[in-house]
This record gives structure tokens, sequence and C-alpha cells, in this order.
């Protein structure tokens, strides 16, 4: 698999996000979460994403028992997370006293002295404009506790204040052909300030897959039961935050641009990779096939203009209403 630069980091064009290990995605064994983490390890994964709030840290403890039994930690970059675990969750607390608290925690899940890149956890947009928090991050990288510090945002205005700090060397950011809004400024931005780029949801919460119907049905404990509407949390996480017989709509729209060769999935991941901004790619699955599938995909050559403009095109007649002035 190609490599890309990532802060100070070079890791590989599609990495892991584990969030369904963790919670949210309905009943995920922890033999399962796990697998899955071995089976992207053993696909050429280098690059693996958590967050503290997913399963409690349920997420970040499954990626340290397969690091461990393969020791495997120095050659895997493990991001994650810190701020959701704030009750109530506000921009004031996104300060040193919590976020070295959230930091240490997660080292102990994780069993490192030093995490290798933390990301604020799409604090509310106050936050970015609080220098103070930013101070906080390069008070804990010169401590030690943390190599190197970013944050995953749900707006573009976020990301754009974001790399405003000198420190801030990655940016984690929801993008795909329903989501396309970054590639236009934000995605120019980062790559004038040498900014890496993660890109997660890349497949829609499985729309990009084709694999959702009307009639699919979602668990209790399945966000895009839950969560349809944003009662939970930003709704733009689930299905990227398009309606889902709109987002329906727009695969079957969309199917006439992937060759034959490729599934709706790997075309997609190809699609997001074709744009020079983004460092790597974080989809998740507990489905060996699928993490495998997934990887495979950086092995495609760069699509056509003609599949570009067709992405394009279903953007503009199903999506953009809806997700392109939110996010």
């Amino acid at each position: 698999m190609q490599t890309r630069q990532l802060g100070p980091y070079e890791v590989g064009e599609i990495g892991l996000g584990t969030w369904n290990i963790g919670s949210d995605w309905g009943d995920v064994s922890d033999e399962a979460g796990r697998e899955a983490v071995r089976t992207a390890l053993d696909a050429g994964v280098d690059f693996l994403d958590t967050a503290d709030v997913y399963g409690d840290g349920r997420s970040e403890r499954h990626i340290r028992a397969v690091l461990d039994e393969r020791d495997a930690s120095d050659d895997v970059v493990v991001a994650t997370k810190a701020g959701r675990r704030l009750d109530p969750h506000v921009a004031a607390d996104y300060d040193y006293d919590h976020l070295s608290s959230f930091v240490d925690r997660s080292r102990e899940n994780l069993g490192v002295d030093s995490l290798d890149l933390l990301q604020l956890h799409c604090p509310p947009t106050d936050a970015y404009y609080q220098p103070e928090t930013f101070d906080a991050l390069s008070r804990l990288k010169d401590e030690g506790r943390i190599d190197a510090y970013g944050v995953s945002v749900e707006k573009c205005e976020e990301a754009l204040k974001a790399i405003e700090y000198p420190g801030v060397e990655t940016v984690q950011i929801i993008f795909n052909p329903f989501r396309q809004r970054p590639s236009e400024l934000f995605f120019r931005e980062a790559y004038r300030e040498n900014v890496g780029v993660i890109v997660r949801v890349p497949l829609a919460s499985g729309l990009l897959t084709g694999a959702i119907d009307r009639e699919t049905t979602f668990p209790e404990n399945d966000h895009r039961n839950f969560n349809r509407d944003g009662e939970a949390f930003d709704v733009g996480e689930t299905f990227a935050g398009v309606p889902l017989d709109a987002g329906l709509d727009a695969v079957d729209d969309l199917e006439r641009a992937v060759p034959e060769e490729m599934t709706l999935a790997g075309f997609t991941l190809r699609w997001i990779l074709d744009h020079d901004a983004v460092s790597t790619v974080i989809p998740g699955s507990t489905t060996p096939e699928h993490i495998e599938g997934n990887v495979a995909a950086a092995d495609h050559p760069p699509l056509s203009h003609e599949r570009h403009g067709i992405v394009s095109d279903v953007y503009d007649a199903h999506v953009r209403e809806h997700v392109h002035h939110r996010w």
C-alpha cells in the first residue's frame, strides 16, 4: 500500500476506524473487535483511529491487546481522541486539567507512555477560538505525554480555524461523495499548510457500500437507528447527514459510475484518495472481507474525469441541498 504524510508520520492510504468495535454499531463481541484489528494489520494497515469514548475505552483496549500480542506497537500509528467525556460537553472545559486526565486514561488504556496522536474530539465550535485549549495541547506535548496533536471536526469552519494554530498537525473530517464541501477550500488550505487530513465516515455509515436498502433495519443500539435525526450527537455522523431516502436514491444513480471490476465501496474510497490533500482514509468494519476489500481499493488507479463528473452530478441532484450548507 502506498503511504502519505500525516503530520510527523508516513502512513498507509487506508487505515482502520474503530468506532464500531467500541460501541454504537449494534452488538460486537470482544473477539470480533480484536479480529477486525488483526485483519487490518495483516492486510497492511499501519494507522488505527480510536477515541476514549468508543465503548468507554473498549476500542482503545482492543487495540492494545492486539498490538501487545504481536509486539507491533512500533510499526503502527494509533490516533485517539479526547473531550467527549465532558459532561456537560462545553468549550470552556477543553482545558489543560480536563485534557490531561483524559490523556492519562488513554495512555493507560493503550499501554503507552506517550500517545502517537491526540485529537480534540469534535468540540463545540467556540473551543476553536480559545487559544488556551491549544496551549494545553502544546503543554501536553512538551511534557512528553503526546507526540503530536490535531483535531476532529464537524464543520469546515472549525477545520479552517484549527489550522491557524501552528501546533495542529492533523485534521479529521467527514468527506465522501455525499459530503464534498471540504474539497472546496479546506483541502487547499490544509495542503498549503502541510496539515495532514484524516477522512472519516468515508462510506456514509454503510450507504456507500450498496448494502443498505429501504427494507434494512438496524439494532436499537446502532446509531443508524437511534441517531437518524441527530438525537444523540451530530446527525452528520450518521449516513453523513443525508436523509436515508435521498441517500438511497443517490446510491442508485451513482452505481452507473462504478467500473465492473470495482465495488461501490472500493469506488468511493478511490474517489476520496484521488484528492491529494487526503493523507489517509479510515473506514470501519468488523467483516474481514470488507476490511481487506477496503485496503485493496488503494491499489486501483485514479478514476477518470468522466467518473468524477458523474459523482459531482449525483451530489448536485440528490445530496447537496441536504448537507452542503450545514457542515
